[in-house]
């Protein structure tokens, strides 16, 4: 774990090493491999080196060969990569069984399946513009270099969502992980070198204390296209740097998403499922609803009902199977998530459970499962993303408000109603102004299904055939007959 890859080799970082930390002890695991500025540039010309000078870009069946040889090789080696996710993500080992890990690599088929059945060229026909006719082609070919930027909080499934499309498509890829989870990239690496035929300068793993060191991706010429996931103020910020070289930037940020409760809706049971959806991995996921919209006349019952479940949901130690809600991911995420939760006191609420850390948890960055009440949707702690285990309840005065009050966001990333009759909770569904809905439970996450959001939950998609074509040129070429 503690090698870049860059160019096909794997090699030290030019700043040495510095040391990844287990949330759940706040102890070292080991080192990883620390990249300066030059490490990053020398990522960058391997990677234009590969797509200029290989036919890396034409070639759809060896990248469908090599997709498939790393599906195959990361699942060989699941268990030793199981356990690097539950001590540096602090991801409670049940969902590696899902979206943390076997998921995502399961989920290294459908780019690979994409790529060869996709229609690369489409016979436009003959046309006659301007009164000379012409034969006109469709063509889609790959952007060039694309630079992945990738957060801490599912690092495996954010990973492997940007390298399989873009891969897939004739990209290549230099991948910046997050400064907390290193080895999960590194992991991916040296698989690639040790156990695939992908060509050096394909894939190339940059990994670094510097969180702005994947701000050079952005403001690099040789990038053709940067994928960011992470932060909104962060995205912004990548947006910036592309916008000097008019580099394409596809963006997966931040969301404040809503749970609506309609009126006929079981009223226990939809709040026991709110509960525990944010209070899976310690609410670090961007999708997550953490705004309860339920009626104003059972918003009592509503708290007491969210407030039962999450007081039963099993906080600690990650590799208890039991346990739903681990750590928060450092020492500076924690105190943050312990900052909202002051400040809602400060803003009039009040804990129906939870607060701060929980009881009998010394050691590791917990916040406890906490339900806040006595808001509205203009206290801070209902707007702004607070990346912990944290559900603010607010009232609604209907169908009309509670859409009203679920759109009144600068997020549009995703969505939950819950009711009795599925036709009118499908009809407030889509009036919703978000990327993503779920209806009464449905799940909305597959490899065939684009996610992304409206407004500043960020621009473009990620998986299905929307995230594919995400790393795909349009050209036209048309032929005088």
């Amino acid at each position: 774990m503690t090698e870049l890859l860059i160019d096909g080799r794997l090699s030290v970082g030019g700043s040495g090493t510095f040391s990844t930390i287990n949330p759940a002890t706040e102890e070292p695991i080991g080192p990883a491999a620390d990249a300066d500025a030059a490490d990053m540039d020398r990522a960058i010309g391997a990677a234009r080196r590969a797509f200029d000078d290989t036919d890396w870009s034409r070639d759809v069946a060896l990248r469908v060969h090599c997709l498939r040889q790393l599906r195959a090789a990361l699942n060989a080696e699941i268990e030793p990569m199981r356990d690097v996710t539950v001590a540096e993500v602090g991801a409670p080992i049940t969902f590696t069984h899902g979206p943390h890990l076997q998921g995502p690599v399961d989920d290294l088929a459908f780019p690979a399946d994409i790529a060869e059945n996709y229609s690369w060229r489409t016979d436009l026909g003959v046309a006659s513009p301007m009164g000379i006719s012409s034969r006109r082609e469709l063509v889609r070919e790959p952007y060039g270099v694309v630079g992945a930027i990738t957060p801490f909080n599912f690092p495996h499934q954010i990973n492997l969502a940007k390298l399989g499309p873009a891969l897939a498509a004739g990209n290549t890829v230099v991948l910046k992980p997050a400064p907390e989870t290193p080895w999960c990239a590194a992991h991916i690496g040296r698989i690639i070198i040790e156990r695939t035929d992908f060509p050096p300068g394909v894939v190339n793993v940059v990994t670094g204390s510097d969180p702005h060191l994947g701000a050079r991706l952005a403001e690099d010429a040789r990038v053709d296209v940067v994928s960011f996931t992470g932060s909104s103020a962060t995205g912004a910020s990548v947006m910036g740097g592309a916008a000097q070289t008019i580099t394409k930037v596809c963006l997966e940020l931040g969301g404040k998403s809503a749970f609506i409760v309609l009126d006929d809706a079981d009223l226990a049971r939809a709040c026991g499922v709110a509960a525990l959806a944010v209070s899976r991995h310690a609410g670090q996921g961007c999708a997550f609803t953490t705004r309860l919209l339920v009626p104003r006349e059972s918003y009592d019952d509503a708290v007491e009902a969210a407030a039962a479940a999450m007081s039963g949901i099993a906080v600690g130690d990650p590799t208890d199977p039991a346990t739903v809600c681990g750590p928060l991911i450092s020492a500076r995420q924690r105190d943050r998530v312990q900052g909202y939760l002051n400040l809602a006191v400060a803003e009039g609420g009040s804990f129906a459970c939870g607060g701060g850390r929980p009881a009998g948890l010394d050691r590791g960055y917990f916040i406890a499962p906490t339900v806040i009440r006595g808001l509205d949707n203009s206290a801070r702690v209902a707007r702004e993303e607070i990346f912990g285990p944290v559900l603010v309840v607010l009232a609604h005065d209907g169908d009309d408000d509670a859409v009203g009050i679920a759109n009144d966001s600068p997020y549009g990333l995703s969505a939950a109603v819950w009711g009795a009759d599925p036709q009118r909770a499908a009809g407030v569904a889509g009036r919703l102004r978000t990327g993503t809905v779920s209806v009464n439970g449905g799940v909305w996450y597959s490899a065939d299904a684009p996610f992304g959001g409206y407004k500043q939950s960020g621009n473009g998609r990620e998986m299905g055939l929307a995230g594919f074509e995400e790393f795909l040129e349009t050209k036209v070429i048309a032929s005088a007959m």
